[in-house]
């Protein structure tokens, strides 16, 4: 995405909504444009939707958080949400209620901008939990891909060109890139958009695909 990225923060602490508007006041492509302690709060107030919006998993006001997820993305932003704990079932949840991705409270500034940057841009954000929740999640979030969409994907994630990737499976460029088509509509259906190669090396990280 060109240009500064808008987020607000969600969050009913008011020492961490303190704490991330003094560390995104040095950085120049975020613009922080509103802290809330609730969804409606934030959708109540002035202006248009933010790029992003930093929700916290668990919110005082009992909404569930797929509510909040859906109400957000409905309005136009993207979610990347934040919480102390790395529960795995509650961050499997929460990306397949639509959240873009998931950080844990104890992070850096640099990788929280990075992760901003990243969903902003339409992609995903893969925390260490994150990657963990979803390996070992035997749900939905894991597409079934055939052998030859497994080995097509695991080719050319690991940094081989298409051509490359077509000659080591033995079938043309067109199959190939019809199953890396594929392999990008199972996961989308799934709820984990991936265009990129960059996302599709997160997928064989995230699932254990070898």
């Amino acid at each position: 995405m060109a240009g500064v990225i808008t987020v607000a923060v969600v969050d009913d602490d008011r020492m961490l909504r303190d704490g991330i508007r003094s560390w995104f006041e040095g950085v120049e492509e975020v613009d922080l444009v509103a802290c809330a302690a609730t969804v409606d709060e934030l959708l109540a107030g002035p202006g248009k939707p933010p790029d992003v919006v930093l929700l916290d998993l668990m919110l005082r006001d009992d909404r569930p958080p797929a509510d909040n997820i859906r109400r957000l993305r409905a309005a136009g932003s993207r979610v990347l949400m934040i919480s102390v704990v790395a529960d795995r079932d509650r961050i499997v949840a929460a990306v397949t209620d639509g959240a873009d991705g998931f950080l844990t409270k104890d992070q850096e500034l640099s990788v929280l901008v990075e992760a901003v940057g990243e969903i902003a841009a339409g992609r995903t954000a893969h925390s260490p939990e994150l990657a963990f929740a979803l390996a070992y999640d035997r749900g939905s979030m894991r597409p079934r891909l055939s052998p030859q969409e497994r080995e097509v994907l695991v080719g050319y994630a690991s940094g081989l060109t298409l051509k490359a990737t077509a000659r080591r499976a033995g079938i043309t460029v067109n199959t190939a890139k019809y199953y890396l088509d594929r392999v990008k509509a199972k996961y989308q259906e799934a709820g984990r958009p991936t265009y990129t190669k960059i996302d599709l090396a997160a997928r064989v990280r995230e699932d254990g695909w070898r």
